[in-house]
């Protein structure tokens, strides 16, 4: 039987060097050996690890190469959740690995050079050891902003240099599967059995080097049910708009991981806590209130847990879903603004308020394109959804991204109450229905909206005579 990761965690802690108070950004070559571990007897063995995975550790040192699984998988599998990913750490560089796995690889990233090995559907990633830029000047290699950000990370190193370039502590193992061995160079396994995230290094430098690092914290601590160390808690008050200078199409990646993970609803407060979420999605902030009790923030809470259950029960998720739930209300009231101030009608209002929204949205969050056609499509169904005459109905239900717009009708009914509840309860019946129950349904709707007409009828005239009889008084007091 294999040990547990209680037991696992429990027995390093045994069998390792007593905790520093400060974390060195180098550790000392000369005590090296001291943080490689028996692999084994922390539950670490290489039918866990990808075999595609291992084919590309064992290709690189066939090749005389120093290749470590690192990182997080590892991370995930002392703590007995299954990886969803692996990746390899190496001292060859990127034109070497090419040169080693030929048409099976790819060089990616300017920022960080990296090599992507291709197993059909499956990328492994390929990362040569990154050293300190303390005594490099070239900006080919290395360039940072007036803010500390890395624009460029290439300047390699060794094994111990790139240990210290990691994040976090709890990331930064390192697996040999050819000798069992497990590089724990900062006391990860204690961390992972406190339960406690910590950066490696100063945290303030971590951040600003790369701001991105606040949120990999906060989706940590969902994802691991860990708490984030004091020292590396603080700052993020303070250095939370460098996620401005952040590129947009980065923040929208970032922020799938965060909110579309399985963890949504605890990130999310966890962001607005940090003030993270702010600086993600500033065009809802208008829509906030001090009681977080308004129709915007409701629908974030909603959308947000509906996503967690369908992950938690393997249903496929629209990552559009959720971007149209969270701005629906902003819309809406965009939609009512430009029908009152520029005498637009419904279907131009919408177009437009639909249009600027995007853009907003994008300049922080850049939404792919095909996500953004999704989100039209939800919005719009919103508003076809109020026509239940004639053929429309049947167009709407055949509609391919139906049933997303539905979800988001059924939220709206549970927060809106009133003629929202009426909305989706029909058109609940009507999925349900075979054809001539479909008909009958529309023949009631066709009634109900034909005496309404005429009851708006008869309202105008008995407003026009009154109007009138209350001139010809006037006049003939007047004479």
């Amino acid at each position: 039987m294999q040990p547990t990761s209680e037991s696992i965690i429990n027995t390093s802690i045994k069998n390792k060097p007593t905790e520093k108070k400060a974390l060195s950004r180098r550790p000392n070559k000369s005590v090296a050996s001291s943080y490689i571990l028996k692999a084994s007897n922390y539950g670490i063995y290489p039918h866990l690890i990808s075999r595609q995975a291992l084919q590309v550790v064992e290709k690189l040192q066939k090749h005389g190469f120093e290749a470590y699984v690192v990182g997080g998988c590892l991370r995930d599998l002392l703590l007995n959740k299954t990886p969803k990913d692996f990746d390899i750490a190496t001292n060859a560089r990127p034109e070497q690995i090419q040169k080693i796995f030929q048409r099976q690889c790819r060089l990616v990233g300017r920022r960080f050079r990296l090599a992507h090995i291709l197993f059909g559907k499956e990328i492994i990633e390929v990362a040569t050891f990154r050293a300190a830029h303390d005594d490099v000047n070239n900006d080919k290699f290395a360039k940072q902003s007036a803010a500390g950000m890395l624009l460029r990370d290439n300047v390699y190193g060794t094994l111990e240099d790139d240990a210290a370039r990691r994040d976090f502590t709890v990331n930064a193992f390192y697996y040999n599967p050819n000798k069992d061995q497990l590089y724990d160079f900062f006391n990860g396994l204690k961390d992972l059995r406190a339960g406690r995230l910590m950066l490696i290094g100063n945290p303030v430098q971590r951040y600003q080097e790369d701001p991105v690092r606040m949120l990999r914290a906060v989706r940590f601590m969902a994802k691991l049910d860990m708490f984030l160390d004091k020292q590396c808690e603080q700052p993020i008050y303070e250095l939370a708009p460098l996620l401005q200078n952040i590129p947009a199409a980065r923040l929208f990646d970032e922020s799938l991981k965060l909110l579309q993970t399985g963890q949504g609803e605890k990130t999310y407060l966890l962001l607005y806590k940090y003030q993270l979420f702010q600086q993600l999605f500033p065009a809802l902030m208008p829509f906030f209130t001090e009681k977080g009790d308004s129709f915007t923030e409701k629908m974030l809470l909603k959308s947000l847990r509906s996503t967690d259950e369908r992950i938690a029960d393997n249903l496929r998720i629209n990552p559009a879903f959720i971007f149209a739930a969270f701005f629906w209300y902003p819309l809406r009231e965009r939609i009512e603004v430009l029908k009152n101030e520029g005498g637009l009608n419904n279907f131009d209002a919408y177009s437009l308020a639909s249009n600027d929204l995007l853009h907003l949205i994008c300049q922080r969050v850049a939404i792919l394109r095909r996500h953004t056609a999704t989100i039209r499509d939800i919005w719009s169904l919103q508003l076809l959804f109020t026509k239940r005459t004639g053929k429309r109905p049947q167009l709407t239900l055949e509609h391919q991204k139906f049933r997303a717009a539905y979800d988001l009708l059924a939220m709206r009914a549970e927060i809106e109450h009133g003629e929202t509840i009426e909305l989706a309860a029909w058109w609940y019946e009507y999925q349900q229905s075979n054809t001539a129950q479909r008909n009958e349904l529309i023949q009631v709707q066709q009634k109900r909206y034909a005496e309404n007409d005429r009851e708006k009828k008869r309202r105008p005239r008995r407003r026009y005579r009154s109007q009138n009889r209350k001139r010809k008084t006037a006049s003939v007091t007047n004479k």
